[in-house]
């Protein structure tokens, strides 16, 4: 691995900030301010997180630490989504498909905070 751009949790998170940061601008504008915000923001802390903690990898502690709080901004991403889900009717399909995705996200992050967890030296 060359760099945090090779791991597929960075790809998926990136990828997935990029597409929220896109539909929030969609929103009405006081949601745009008001949730959309905060949507954004949870959306981009999970990709800094990963980078971040792949920076210091060389140390396990630090390493986990930020990969638990990439997890909890993925959850916090979820609530948000979930917000504007049940308070306004006219993007369901596009907030189930974040929502699904950002629950694939989670479980890769859960899954290799395990590895780490009983692998990582």
């Amino acid at each position: 691995m060359k760099s945090y751009k090779d791991l597929e949790r960075y790809q998926l998170s990136y990828e997935l900030a990029v597409k929220v940061h896109k539909f929030t601008l969609k929103l009405p504008k006081y949601e745009q301010y008001e949730e959309g915000a905060q949507l954004r923001k949870s959306s981009k802390g999970i990709t800094s997180c990963i980078v971040e903690g792949y920076g210091r990898r060389k140390f396990k502690a630090d390493y986990m630490r930020f990969l638990v709080y990439s997890h909890a901004s993925c959850d916090e991403t979820s609530l948000h989504l979930g917000f504007l889900n049940d308070t306004h009717d006219l993007f369901n399909d596009e907030i189930n498909f974040f929502l699904e995705k950002y629950d694939e996200l989670g479980r890769k992050i859960n899954k290799y905070i395990q590895h780490v967890e009983k692998e990582w030296k």
